[in-house]
């Protein structure tokens, strides 16, 4: 029995590049971490900022992103919008106390599934040496003490 962390990462994949990278390197038996667990969107131009803190919330120590390489959208340019949100989130995390290494945007197309399980197992041992997010699942109430005063 291993003592060793080992974190849970929850992945938004692109359903036409990075989750058919994901499938490539599952039939071509690459192996990667099995930390991940991947959620297929049709493009990740439609992931709204509320999953990611979600699943933040919900016990996952790291989130990954993956979608097509820019450029090469199915749906034109929603990989550009994608990244825009990334950047965005980056910072709103930031203000929550969680950092850089626990959020990761990837490019991966249907053909690159040897790169997909890469990013996963790079990603797997920065966020094992950050350590565990321990976020708390729901905020605890903060009663502020009335000052003396009848009512």
């Amino acid at each position: 029995m291993s003592d060793r962390f080992e974190p849970v990462i929850i992945g938004f994949t692109c359903n036409w590049c990075s989750y058919r990278a994901a499938d490539l390197a599952g039939t071509s038996r690459i192996k990667y971490p099995p930390n991940v667990r991947l959620i297929r969107l049709m493009c990740t131009g439609r992931l709204d900022p509320t999953f990611v803190l979600k699943a933040f919330s919900e016990g996952a120590d790291g989130v990954l992103i993956a979608g097509c390489h820019p450029g090469e959208c199915h749906y034109l340019e929603q990989n550009y919008k994608a990244l825009r949100r990334y950047q965005l989130m980056t910072r709103t995390l930031a203000q929550f106390g969680i950092v850089p290494e626990r959020l990761r945007l990837t490019w991966a197309s249907a053909a690159e599934g040897a790169r997909f399980a890469e990013e996963i197992a790079t990603m797997v041992e920065e966020v094992r040496q950050v350590g565990p997010l321990n976020w708390p699942t729901r905020p605890v109430p903060r009663v502020e003490q009335a000052s003396g005063g009848a009512a």
